[in-house]
């Protein structure tokens, strides 16, 4: 028997072909007063401590949702897409660090099946024979058919223990379709990857306590429109990193059950409670009708609306490597600036 994957609360994405049609139209409008010139900058990937890393945990952008994350020890990467081009459309900035650079991978995440997020020929060249791909439910039985035999998949809330790094497949709100009969056969969410205490805390008699205490919680966000889950989210895990998508949501009336606006961002970054935030799934592909620059200029003005610090949005360059111990002594030195300033006054 056939499943059908569904959003919390049956919200339904779908859209009539009525609805489309309209969107197709306004687009050939549309674009053509949209300036692409902006590109995001490209930093110089930092290979060697990527490639000997083997303790710190770091973040790298590749572009769009694509991210080398390492931590415990695994370098993981999401949703790979090293693609030259997306539906007939270049690719607007290159890759922050060519696919063959890549320290060698362990676990390769998946949100959903959609083109932008899983691309077949960018996973065949990362996987290795110790390689694990995680899977949403209902995508396994492709990806083995594809000859991905190492794969795996997690219903929502489920996780796996790999080392010292657990890994939960969380809600979103999307959607998923990679041919015509296919829609909504798997499903689609996001990941939290905690890295665990090699050991475990004492207890004041000595004992070890049963929970792993947690070192460091990054939460990659996949694509989703705005819902309760992320509140959800927020109240299970204590994370410190939120990589949030901010692209591919105009036209807003067609867009919204599925992609969250940059305002509607950072409601998600206060709703799952995190400490910084590292703004996604921009720069790399005209998905929608918003431009790269748009988008980052929205989620600027509703960030000084909402007197949030601008160090808790942080900005990556393509090929950029940010960490949370970097973070730490950056916030330290600020506060230190901070209070040297008021003791002046």
């Amino acid at each position: 028997m056939k499943r059908y994957y569904v959003n919390m609360d049956d919200v339904t994405t779908e859209k009539a072909w009525k609805q489309f049609r309209r969107w197709r139209a306004e687009r050939k409008v549309r674009l053509k007063q949209k300036d692409y010139s902006y590109v995001v900058p490209q930093a110089i990937p930092e290979l060697d401590r990527l490639h000997a890393n083997r303790t710190d945990t770091t973040v790298t952008w590749i572009g769009h949702s694509t991210f080398l994350l390492q931590t415990g020890g695994l370098n993981i990467v999401t949703d790979p897409v090293w693609a030259e081009s997306m539906a007939m459309e270049k690719r607007l900035a290159p890759p922050g660090i060519p696919i063959d650079r890549i320290p060698p991978v362990d676990v390769i995440l998946i949100s959903h099946s959609h083109y932008d997020h899983m691309h077949l020929s960018s996973i065949r060249r990362l996987m290795n024979p110790k390689t694990m791909l995680i899977v949403p439910g209902g995508l396994r039985s492709k990806m083995v058919r594809k000859g991905f035999s190492q794969t795996i998949e997690l219903d929502w809330w489920n996780d796996i223990v790999l080392g010292s790094v657990r890994i939960t497949f969380v809600p979103a709100q999307h959607w998923t379709r990679r041919t015509l009969t296919d829609m909504n056969r798997s499903h689609w969410g996001g990941y939290v990857i905690e890295r665990l205490q090699t050991e475990k805390p004492r207890e004041p008699n000595g004992r070890a306590d049963n929970a792993a205490a947690v070192e460091n919680t990054i939460y990659f966000a996949g694509d989703s429109g705005y819902f309760r889950g992320f509140e959800l989210i927020g109240n299970r895990f204590d994370i410190d990193l939120a990589l949030l998508p901010i692209g591919a949501y105009e036209p807003e009336w067609f867009m919204s059950p599925q992609h969250i606006t940059p305002e509607e961002a950072l409601q998600v970054f206060e709703d799952v409670r995190a400490k910084v935030m590292i703004p996604m799934h921009y720069g790399a592909f005209k998905l929608a009708d918003d431009t790269p620059r748009e988008a980052l200029d929205r989620l600027e003005a509703e960030r000084i609306r909402r007197n949030m610090d601008r160090n808790r949005v942080r900005l990556l360059s393509l090929g950029e490597t940010w960490s949370p111990s970097e973070a730490s002594a950056a916030n330290r030195e600020a506060s230190h600036n901070m209070r040297r300033a008021n003791a002046r006054e």
